[in-house]
C-alpha cells in the first residue's frame, strides 16, 4: 500500500513504525517526537537548526527578520538535529 510523499527523520520514524506494525510487532517502541524549527538567518544562510518550537518562536522570528524559510519538522529527540 503506498504511504505517500514523506521526508525527513520523521518520516524514517514513522515508516519504522508502520514497518514494525505490518510485522505484527504490537509492542514496537514509539520514538517520542518534538516539533524543531529550522531556517535560515544571516549568520547562516543555510536552513539550518533554529531550536525547538517549545522554545523558540518561529513567527516571532520571521516577523522579525532575524529568520526566514522556517519550517517545523517533527523529529525524535534521540536523533541528532543537523
Amino acid at each position: 500500500m503506498p504511504r505517500g510523499y514523506a521526508e525527513g527523520p520523521a518520516a524514517e520514524a514513522a515508516e519504522a513504525r508502520l514497518d514494525a506494525l505490518e510485522r505484527g510487532e504490537t509492542d514496537a517502541p514509539h520514538l517520542d517526537e518534538r516539533a524543531a524549527v529550522y531556517g535560515c538567518t544571516e549568520d547562516e544562510p543555510e536552513r539550518h537548526f533554529l531550536g525547538w518550537a517549545a522554545e523558540v518562536d518561529p513567527d516571532e522570528l520571521f516577523a522579525s527578520g532575524r529568520a526566514w524559510g522556517i519550517s517545523i519538522v517533527r523529529t525524535t529527540a534521540e536523533r541528532e538535529v543537523r
